[in-house]
């Protein structure tokens, strides 16, 4: 993967006191040739598809893909998808662990 470090680089200007802060919590993986644009977060546990562009912030548990990254879906924490609508309401079983997860509005978390 490849993480940025300014938001408009250019090699013949100096920008290190424009330098973002980029952070990917625990459990969280990032597949090949993905590109973290500077300064986002991405959630625990989440999954950045191979190749995709991130340029802004990842839920916990989301799964991303596409230039820009786009939501997919959810994902548990043992790395399989979650079958629950991407915003609203539900709960679903992880089919590797049979864990439980809760979806509220736009966040999902382990019940």
């Amino acid at each position: 993967m490849v993480f940025t470090n300014v938001h408009n680089p250019r090699s013949a200007v100096s920008r290190k006191h424009e330098y973002r802060a980029t952070r990917v919590c625990r459990g969280a993986t990032l597949g090949a040739n993905c590109t973290i644009i500077c300064g986002v977060t991405i959630g625990a546990h989440a999954f950045i598809g191979a190749g995709a562009v991130v340029t802004r912030d990842v839920p916990e548990y989301a799964l991303m893909g596409g230039v820009p990254a786009r939501q997919m879906g959810w994902m548990s924490q043992h790395g399989e998808r979650l079958a629950l609508p991407l915003h609203g309401a539900g709960e679903s079983a992880c089919p590797g662990t049979g864990q439980r997860y809760r979806l509220s509005g736009d966040r999902v978390m382990p019940i």
